[in-house]
């Protein structure tokens, strides 16, 4: 499936710090519902976890969003992956995305899951784009009861 972007737009990506919390937590509310959504305090939580990287995508001074991962031997994971409404369409999720696959790679996985909803279409065919299969399901995962596509995405042998 393609997808039409608008302009794409360049982002200076950086590594998030516990100063970028409230950021984050804000740019996570206008993607996700409030049975899913992180606040400040959970994403300060996860920042400081054993393997655990988070880029953050600035457009000048405007952070526009934020990638989580956490990787752990040769695996890695997406915990979330979210873009500013007014950024949406411009290709950021997807250069966080494969920043995030650089990023497991220097830290020695050789292959990335995550879980997306059955929903969530615009989603699953940005994850498609970039290489990820689905791998399974996970029934029920959401609070509202819907299920997940767990996705993979390998590079290693």
């Amino acid at each position: 499936m393609s997808q039409t972007l608008s302009q794409a737009v360049a982002v200076d990506i950086i590594e998030a710090s516990q100063a970028h919390g409230a950021v984050m937590a804000a740019l996570h509310a206008q993607s996700f519902s409030v049975d899913d959504l992180w606040d400040e305090a959970v994403l300060k939580q996860l920042l400081p976890m054993a393997g655990v990287v988070t880029a953050l995508a600035m457009q000048g001074d405007q952070p526009a969003g934020f990638l989580m991962i956490r990787c752990v031997a040769d695996e890695a994971e997406v915990l979330t992956l979210c873009v500013a409404k007014a950024f949406r369409q411009k290709g950021i999720a997807r250069q966080l995305l494969a920043w995030g696959v650089m990023e497991a790679q220097d830290r020695g996985a050789d292959h990335m899951f995550l879980e997306v909803s059955v929903h969530n279409a615009a989603a699953q065919a940005l994850y498609a784009g970039a290489g990820f299969v689905q791998a399974g399901k996970r029934r029920a995962y959401y609070p509202d009861g819907s299920d997940a596509l767990v996705l993979m995405h390998s590079w290693g042998v």
